[in-house]
């Protein structure tokens, strides 16, 4: 018996790497994997006895059977698998309430950002009190809802720090059609420099390029903002 488990866990541990589930998971996404892998990974190593897959193996075999059963598991039931020990039932329960909340959640509605005051609105108190200019990239999709923000520099802002390879990329990763630019000026005046301008004027030709749009700049003071786009002066 002992030589045969042992053998399941030297079995997995020769597994080709791109058969591994947590290979397999990054490089064809969760979906891609059976359940008994994905608990697996969740219960992350296994025992002398005992690979990881074995122990997920036997959790799906318990009565009830399955991922259905599993919702229904006492950490009784779970604590009681030879080799599972309190910190593999606990990583276990964690995750089966993680994905029972995110269930409940009822669906949400993307928020629109089609006017300047509405990204005012949506940031303003985030960034109105810093002591230091952030420059945050605000990414969107064709219907101009929000999909993602990304801080892109700490510090002032010029030419070197919002380099179109640094803006841009994170909405190249979220597949966002269009971008809006904003910082702060901790000075709490909200009017913009020349630096400002000439880097809103090289980011809206490179966004052309890449055919991800620049819509507008907003620039936070104190409670207060400006848009380039508003202003004319892009």
């Amino acid at each position: 018996m002992n030589t045969s488990n042992t053998q399941r866990t030297v079995t997995m541990k020769a597994l080709p790497r791109e058969e591994r589930p947590r290979e397999k998971l990054l490089r064809g996404g969760a979906s891609s994997l059976s359940s008994e892998e994905l608990l697996a990974i969740l219960i992350g190593s296994g025992t002398k006895q005992f690979s990881a897959a074995d122990l997920a193996r036997r959790i799906l075999c318990l009565e009830g059977g399955g991922l259905a059963g599993l919702g229904e598991i006492t950490p009784e039931e779970l604590y009681a698998v030879p080799g599972m020990g309190e910190a593999r039932t606990c990583q276990v329960l964690a995750a089966v309430e993680l994905g029972r909340r995110m269930a409940a959640i009822p669906g949400r509605r993307r928020t629109s950002l089609c006017h300047p005051r509405d990204v005012a609105a949506f940031f303003m108190e985030d960034l109105r009190y810093r002591k230091q200019e952030v420059f945050r990239v605000v990414m969107l999709n064709t219907k101009n809802e929000f999909l993602a923000s990304e801080d892109v520099s700490l510090g002032g802002l010029d030419n070197s720090i919002a380099h179109p390879r640094e803006v841009f990329r994170p909405a190249v990763r979220r597949s966002a059609a269009s971008i809006i630019l904003i910082h702060n000026h901790p000075s709490g005046n909200p009017e913009p420099s020349d630096s400002d301008l000439l880097v809103t004027e090289r980011l809206c030709e490179a966004g052309n390029l890449l055919g991800i749009h620049v819509l507008d700049h907003l620039i936070f003071g104190d409670g207060i903002y400006v848009s380039l786009k508003e202003k004319h002066l892009m």
